[in-house]
């Protein structure tokens, strides 16, 4: 088949009704269905938050899992992806959100702690290269858990450890680095995010980040304070580079565990754009004629590392023409177009009921691929 009817389908989940890998099934069967031969090549891409490792394990990679801390001490299984001596790393999945139990947040409390144990997995596996995405965190501790367990101690002025969480970081007296696993130093590894705040003030991760996470204006006002003090303690201990990496960009990521990363020597990259390197997206290009890409909600975050931009900006460079899916879409025609992406199909145009969209998210997609397949493939 001509490489002009060759589609890409790269597209994020629609977070709460599809993940990345159904996306990608139910897009190219309605493709499939109005043009049963069409060549289709699934690429699930992810932007470094959660859905990330599953984005990896679809590409190829090996999935494995452990058993970790979870975000407020309880055990959960989390998983990380290694292809050869390259693992792909998630944050989310030790430390997210969807870590809590049910109906509890924990803004002051939830640790880092298990996102330190997958990177030290990674490491015994024999990692070289570790990308590491951050995202979708409950946790604004500023990755003191992960950097604990690693090996760091975090004591009070009694020389008792301070308690987990950002706000325990407001006790803390000495930091102790020398313990941290000398592995670390010896990988890349790359922290990959699609924010680039630092890690305090107006647009730190508490004042940002923090309400998401069930933090009160006092919460929030706490742990910005408890963070800042963090990153005096260790400007103590490593000099000017402690309070130059808190005011570098992608340090308020997750929670503050960007900052945690660049004390570990990680170097920031855009999230899409890292995992576009590792997922193989350049020579899966090459061979379509159009990409599909796309993700829950196409709106003005999109425009500002997402992964659907990411795609369409690399896709565009190649001279491949880019439609997007959605389950909403918030962007005017013109905003799309100077992303690189030709027109957007919302499942809001196959069905306006928003609730029903959500509930039969599959369904409706595949009936929206149909409607791509026939404007564009026909």
């Amino acid at each position: 088949m001509d490489g002009a009817r060759r589609v890409l389908v790269a597209a994020d989940k629609f977070k709460g009704s599809l993940t990345a890998v159904e996306v990608a099934e139910r897009v190219t069967a309605g493709l499939r269905r109005v043009v049963p031969d069409v060549a289709v090549e699934a690429l699930p891409v992810a932007d470094g938050g959660d859905g990330t490792v599953a984005a990896a394990v679809a590409a190829g990679f090996e999935r494995r899992e452990l058993r970790v801390v979870g975000p407020v001490g309880d055990e959960v299984t989390a998983a990380y992806a290694l292809r050869g001596d390259t693992a792909v790393v998630e944050m989310a999945e030790a430390s997210g959100l969807q870590r809590l139990p049910e109906g509890v947040l924990a803004p002051l409390t939830a640790s880092t702690y298990g996102s330190g144990e997958l990177l030290r997995a990674a490491l015994d596996a024999g990692a070289r290269t570790i990308v590491f995405g951050v995202g979708g965190s409950a946790t604004t501790d500023g990755g003191a858990g992960m950097l604990a367990a690693l090996g760091a101690r975090f004591l009070d002025g009694d020389g008792r450890p301070v308690a987990p969480g950002g706000g325990g970081l407001a006790e803390l007296a000495t930091a102790d680095l020398s313990g941290l696993d000398p592995r670390i130093t010896e990988v890349e590894l790359v922290l990959a995010s699609d924010v680039d705040n630092p890690l305090t003030g107006p647009k730190g991760a508490p004042a940002v980040y923090g309400p998401q996470k069930g933090a009160s204006p006092e919460d929030v006002r706490r742990l910005d304070a408890a963070l800042v003090h963090f990153a005096g303690v260790l400007e103590g201990v490593l000099g000017p580079r402690a309070a130059e990496y808190a005011a570098s960009p992608g340090a308020g990521a997750a929670g503050g565990i960007g900052y945690g990363a660049l004390l570990l020597g990680a170097g920031f990259r855009p999230g899409i754009e890292v995992m576009l390197d590792v997922l193989g997206f350049a020579p899966a290009l090459e061979r379509a004629g159009l990409v599909i890409t796309g993700e829950g909600s196409l709106d003005e975050q999109t425009l500002h590392g997402k992964a659907p931009a990411g795609v369409a900006a690399a896709a565009r460079a190649a001279g491949k023409e880019v439609v997007a899916v959605c389950g909403r879409l918030a962007l005017p025609a013109d905003a799309l177009g100077r992303a690189g992406i030709r027109r957007a199909y919302p499942l809001t145009e196959a069905e306006p009921d928003v609730a029903r969209c959500i509930a039969e998210a599959g369904p409706i997609l595949e009936r929206v691929a149909e409607r791509i397949a026939r404007d564009f493939l026909v």
